[in-house]
């Protein structure tokens, strides 16, 4: 069906306002009914504001956020069917992003600018999400008590020699399932159960609290080996508590499978929403998402890496060194999650 020319206009005039976004011009104005984009969101980060508040500066769109957990959010879109309001959503792990995709809640976008910012690994090979920040999972270590000989790999978790050293969060944990689901693609399933075996007996204490907690834990002793996400630990270094940067001067940081595959990375992105009504809007705001300005967003308010090549990342992340990163495909660790949880639940991974 040949579009009407009022659709026409409007999608040119978006057109202009992603390169105009985009080359830091100021864009027009969009059109009234245009103006308010739902957001459904499990980004919790209150620096998150910054970027809202930016792209509406930038385009005249209030972006009305809808903030709850991935899962429960994509019930109620699932819930909501044809008549949900949500125009894009967004979440943390592409683990949850691809759960969105598989229940038909997004629709797949073609967009160069997304295509040429996104590196092909990051983002749905069909164009229903986009990675849009970056976050490596990593072992800290403890300072005088540990060597990153001793665990240099993710395999390594599992070796004898860390009996009892190890602290790490839930099965339940998404990012823990995702790390996992990488395993599954290197290693099988037989091999991966047996690593989930190996790692459970070298538990220092029962898997419980979040990624913060394992930092705490090695920094207190009762761990030599944890595992985290890097904004975690960056986000510590750069607290304005002493407490909490004395905690993070206690570990070291270490990333793993620097000589063959490279670090496990994860991302936060999103995509349209499968019944999206402001379609052009929600697909700008994706765009907006990898401009110069978000990224540095992404990387300024919670430590995270950007996707986009050429922005820095925060200090406090980019002391921690750089790193090879396994480039295995999002999608790949994401559809493995369901089997991953499977393993570690069959292994006694609490």
């Amino acid at each position: 069906m040949t579009p009407s020319r009022p659709a026409l206009r409007r999608r040119a005039a978006l057109g202009g306002l992603a390169a105009a976004a985009l080359a830091g011009a100021a864009p027009r104005r969009v059109r009234a009914q245009e103006r308010v984009l739902n957001l459904y969101s499990s980004r919790h980060y209150n620096t998150d504001q910054a970027l809202y508040d930016d792209f509406a500066r930038q385009t005249g769109i209030r972006i009305n956020r809808i903030e709850a957990e991935a899962d429960p959010l994509i019930e109620r879109m699932r819930a909501e069917g044809a008549n949900s309001p949500a125009d894009v959503f967004v979440s943390v792990d592409a683990g949850r992003i691809e759960r969105a995709r598989a229940a038909g809640l997004l629709q797949p976008v073609s967009s160069p600018v997304l295509e040429r910012a996104v590196p092909a690994h990051l983002r749905d090979p069909d164009g229903h999400w986009f990675g849009f920040s970056k976050r490596a999972r990593i072992f800290v270590l403890a300072k005088g008590r540990s060597s990153p000989d001793e665990a240099s790999s993710y395999e390594a978790l599992a070796a004898p020699r860390l009996k009892g050293r190890v602290a790490i969060r839930s099965s339940t944990n998404v990012y823990n399932q995702s790390m996992t689901g990488a395993m599954l693609a290197v290693h099988g399933e037989e091999g991966t159960e047996a690593w989930c075996r190996g790692l459970v007996a070298n538990l220092a204490r029962p898997p419980r609290g979040g990624d913060t907690d394992q930092i705490k834990a090695v920094a207190a002793g009762e761990a030599d080996v944890g595992v985290c996400n890097t904004y975690y630990l960056a986000n510590l270094l750069r607290s304005r508590s002493e407490a909490d940067r004395a905690v993070a001067a206690r570990v070291a940081a270490v990333f793993p499978n620097q000589e063959d595959r490279g670090t496990h990375v994860n991302i936060s992105g999103g995509g349209v929403a499968a019944h999206a009504r402001n379609r052009e809007a929600a697909v700008l705001f994706l765009e907006y998402l990898v401009s110069p300005q978000a990224q540095a967003y992404f990387a300024d308010g919670n430590s995270e890496y950007p996707v986009v090549e050429g922005i820095r990342p925060a200090a406090a992340l980019a002391d921690l060194g750089t790193f090879r990163e396994d480039r295995l495909d999002a999608r790949v660790y994401a559809a493995n999650n369901a089997r991953a949880l499977q393993l570690m639940d069959r292994a006694g991974w609490k």
